[in-house]
């Protein structure tokens, strides 16, 4: 048996080769040509463009706080921890956009890449044990068409060899966060989320592509923890520093 894998293996690589003859691979961004498949399908410029984010918070995600942020002295966070890719700018806010649209699952799938290469080590220390995406309103999805948050979380789960499972669900449609003041975002989302059963000690990895307030992600680990879990992390692709979306 052991033989057979060896074999399926490099035959496995040797059509994968073949086809990245006949059909070169593109990076997901921009488009480029790619000298071969790989993890992720980005060009080294896009990956240097949307990973090139400095010193955060590891407790609100704030850009260079490296102690005493004052974003965690005014308010006290219900997660343990928080990554994120970067900035909600520029080549960033543009790959996030297109991984809202129906047909973005690939810069997702990128996307989460990133974030996993960027925050492995911290990841690791957290010993999650599920991926969990903030929920859509299954009215909004019907919408959309797609989930961010779902795709992402899929990446993210992939990426650490993790079950990715929707254990919260969205139990009232919310107005956009992005149409409110910030002053107005927490009560938006208060007690809008719920678990689809006990989580019972569970460490779990909330994942979205966008936060600013924290709001939502503080709702969804108030949902989880009231749920019995026993630790909420949360990884994020982009954090709108200024203003945006949450």
């Amino acid at each position: 048996m052991a033989r057979f894998g060896r074999l399926w293996a490099a035959a496995a690589g040797w059509a994968s080769a073949g086809l990245d003859l006949v059909l070169p691979p593109r990076c997901t961004m921009c488009g480029d040509e790619l000298q071969s498949s790989g993890d992720p399908l980005a060009c080294d410029a896009c990956v240097m463009a949307l990973s090139r984010d400095g010193d955060r918070c590891g407790a609100c995600g704030a850009p260079a706080a490296v102690t005493g942020c004052p974003a965690c002295r005014r308010q006290r966070r219900r997660w343990d921890g928080i990554v994120v890719l970067g900035s909600y700018a520029d080549e960033l806010r543009s790959a996030v956009l297109r991984a809202k649209r129906p047909a973005g699952s690939a810069v997702a799938a990128t996307l989460a890449t990133l974030l996993v290469h960027r925050h492995r080590s911290t990841l690791a220390a957290w010993m999650p044990e599920a991926v969990v995406p903030v929920p859509m309103h299954w009215l909004r999805r019907i919408g959309r068409g797609a989930s961010a948050a779902d795709e992402l979380a899929r990446g993210v789960a992939a990426g650490l060899g993790l079950p990715c499972r929707r254990l919260l669900r969205r139990s009232r449609a919310t107005v956009m966060q992005n149409t409110l003041p910030v002053g107005d975002r927490r009560r938006n989302v208060r007690g809008a989320f719920r678990s689809r059963g006990r989580l019972a000690g569970l460490r779990i990895l909330l994942v979205d592509d966008v936060t600013t307030t924290g709001s939502t992600l503080e709702a969804c680990a108030e949902a989880a923890v009231s749920a019995g879990a026993a630790a909420v992390y949360a990884a994020v692709v982009a954090r709108a520093d200024a203003a945006g979306s949450d």
